[in-house]
């Protein structure tokens, strides 16, 4: 990890406390790939920290402009975390490390340059959909984590 971890807009390995609020991951309400990961990662947490928020809620909407991302194309991957942002593979390294063993260990992909793993994030998020397919409708959460994901308002 070394420098990586060091320099701007680098991954936090791992945070340890939520500082302010918890960590929130946007995610594409309507893709099955997304939905899965977010389930995925509710069974696999260390800590029961992260809140998940769809793109396309109200909430999910906001953080994303607020945080230089159009909601309206979500191929992007974006990991906020004591107010920091991080986006496609940075952001998956931020939430590995929250994960535990040995999921956990997948934060080292930040061995690898970041142009590689960027163009290997990319190639995954638009490609989504053809891997798992799309809904009508958000996938929703065992009782246990409704309070902790938001999905999205339908819309007119």
């Amino acid at each position: 990890m070394g420098d990586e971890a060091m320099r701007p807009n680098g991954p936090e390995h791992p945070p340890t406390s939520p500082r302010g609020s918890a960590p929130v991951w946007l995610y594409d309400g309507y893709c099955i790939f997304c939905s899965r990961w977010v389930l995925f990662v509710l069974r696999r947490e260390k800590a029961p920290l992260i809140r998940f928020v769809a793109f396309q809620s109200d909430e999910g909407r906001l953080l994303a402009e607020r945080h230089g991302i159009d909601p309206d194309d979500t191929d992007s991957f974006l990991f906020i975390d004591g107010g920091k942002a991080l986006v496609k593979s940075d952001g998956v390294a931020a939430v590995c490390a929250r994960l535990r063993r040995p999921w956990s260990f997948a934060a080292f992909m930040t061995v690898f340059p970041r142009s590689l793993r960027d163009w290997v994030y990319d190639r995954i998020a638009r490609n989504r959909h053809l891997l798992a397919g799309k809904r009508d409708f958000c996938m929703a959460p065992p009782p246990e984590w409704r309070a902790r994901v938001v999905a999205p308002e339908s819309r007119p």
